[in-house]
């Protein structure tokens, strides 16, 4: 089981890195850029301890909404506090991970989302 679950990160992790290639690099899409960890965050979004473990019982978690708009300049912030990683959108959070990003021009990304009950993130960045 855990080297399924190895093997299952592993693909996404590459199918994340394949996205941010095609996205990011794109002119029509919107660029990111890594925020800096001790800036205000516009939004911010918690995945608690014991997350994975409610999904795997069948529980619907829904920590971020299914579609989010952002404003350019805008910080987005997620904190992993669970112990497996999670996919928001177009990027993957790692166990006891944050991420945040700065979203520099407009557009739109779309990606696997495991912490909404659609499995989807459609994130819209507007001027």
């Amino acid at each position: 089981m855990i080297e399924a679950r190895r093997h299952r990160v592993l693909w996404l992790g590459i199918g994340v890195i394949l996205m941010l290639g095609a996205c990011g690099a794109d002119e029509a899409g919107p660029l990111i850029e890594r925020g800096d960890e001790a800036a205000a965050a516009d939004y911010l979004y918690l995945i608690p301890d014991g997350t994975a473990e409610l999904m795997a019982e069948g529980e619907q978690v829904e920590i971020i909404p299914g579609n989010l708009d952002v404003r350019v300049g805008e910080v987005i912030r997620v904190v992993n506090e669970d112990d497996e990683g999670h996919f928001v959108g177009i990027f993957y959070v790692g166990p006891g991970e944050t991420v945040t990003q700065r979203f520099a021009s407009p557009g739109e990304f779309e990606g696997n989302c495991t912490i909404h009950p659609s499995g989807r993130l459609v994130l819209t960045v507007r001027e």
